[in-house]
């Protein structure tokens, strides 16, 4: 149990915003069977959040002293991408993690709280999750969708953060234990092109996706929905893509993309991914390079054991379904480098 429960209460609705607006204030916990360490890494390690939460699409360290940052963060709220930005306070000694948002999304005036991680006697975790926020003009509406919010993000939050403590390790081929990143369920790769062109003619080439299906053979149909960001001077994309496979089918995504024209980067989140993974994130980045430009396409991927076993069936090794994963999506990245190359550079041969 957490025995400082009601004391962190207390702490977090008393730094709420001040003045008339009432403030509002949230609890939600989890048991883990996972050791407290495990569990508070997770939440200290902002890097890894989209690949963990599910409503985070993408984390930016803006400033990092000590124990503190102040972080950028994308994520969304009763089905809308929100953008902004907080500030955390750390404490591994005590696993704790307080936060505060220092500028927030509309209806929200305020908002802040704090993660607690206690070990419990049988060597697993309880994890308690506090809130407290204001609404503008302390709106009964915007109370209301605020609390839907908060509610709905919190327990799928605490959900995915034990699911993937308690799977962080994923197997080894040879029964052994080991960490996502070394060999396990998470892994990252990338596929780059050289190219003889402009950064920005690259970057409009994977920026107007709407495009894709008469730009790419691999693209049969996508639905885009493009918005300005409420900050970090980016849009915000949502795709809904049908994918053909070189055999022919069709297979479905949903992601969310996040476009930094300035610095020649998309980062990206698959909502609906296939049956192998838990999750799949990405980056589009554009440098440099020579007299040109290189484009890199980046993936991160955590398996889903029990789709990998679905899929390929119950002798099937993460191995060989990161193999698979790796070709397919490899390949599909390249060709989209290599049909970026080719606009890019006949842009930059025209007279």
């Amino acid at each position: 149990m957490v025995p400082n429960t009601a004391t962190a209460v207390a702490e977090a609705a008393g730094t709420g915003a001040t003045g008339t607006a009432r403030t509002h204030v949230t609890e939600h916990a989890v048991v883990v069977d996972a050791p407290a360490d495990t569990v508070y890494g997770l939440v200290a390690d902002v890097s890894a959040w989209p690949q963990v939460f599910g409503p985070t699409i993408h984390v930016e360290v803006l400033e990092e002293h000590a124990d503190e940052q102040l972080l950028r963060i994308w994520a969304t709220a009763n089905d809308q991408v929100r953008s902004w930005t907080s500030h955390r306070i750390l404490d591994s000694r005590a696993r704790t993690v307080s936060f505060r948002q220092v500028a927030s999304a509309h209806p929200v005036a305020s908002m802040g709280g704090k993660w607690l991680v206690e070990p419990n006697d049988d060597g697993g975790s309880r994890v308690v999750l506090l809130h407290d926020y204001t609404a503008v003009d302390d709106d009964p509406a915007a109370v209301e969708l605020i609390e839907r919010a908060v509610d709905r993000n919190s327990r799928a939050e605490l959900a995915a953060l034990r699911n993937a403590a308690e799977q962080s390790g994923g197997a080894r081929e040879d029964g052994g234990r080991t960490g996502a990143e070394d060999g396990g369920l998470r892994f990252t790769f990338s596929d780059s092109v050289d190219i003889g062109g402009s950064a920005e003619d690259v970057f409009a080439f994977l920026d107007r996706a709407d495009l894709w299906p008469e730009r790419l053979p691999h693209v049969a149909r996508i639905g885009l929905e493009e918005s300005p960001s409420d900050g970090g001077g980016s849009t915000v994309q949502r795709m809904d893509m049908d994918t053909r496979s070189p055999d022919g089918s069709l297979h479905n995504t949903m992601s969310v993309r996040v476009c930094f024209p300035d610095r020649s980067v998309i980062v990206y989140k698959q909502l609906r991914v296939p049956v192998v993974m838990s999750g799949h994130t990405g980056r589009w980045e554009i440098e440099p390079h020579g007299k040109g430009v290189r484009a890199t396409s980046w993936h991160t991927v955590t398996l889903d054991p029990e789709g990998v076993r679905q899929l390929l069936g119950p002798e099937a090794t993460l191995a060989e379904a990161r193999a698979k994963v790796r070709q397919a999506l490899g390949a599909n990245s390249t060709t989209t480098l290599q049909h970026a190359k080719r606009f890019a550079e006949d842009l930059h041969d025209r007279p």
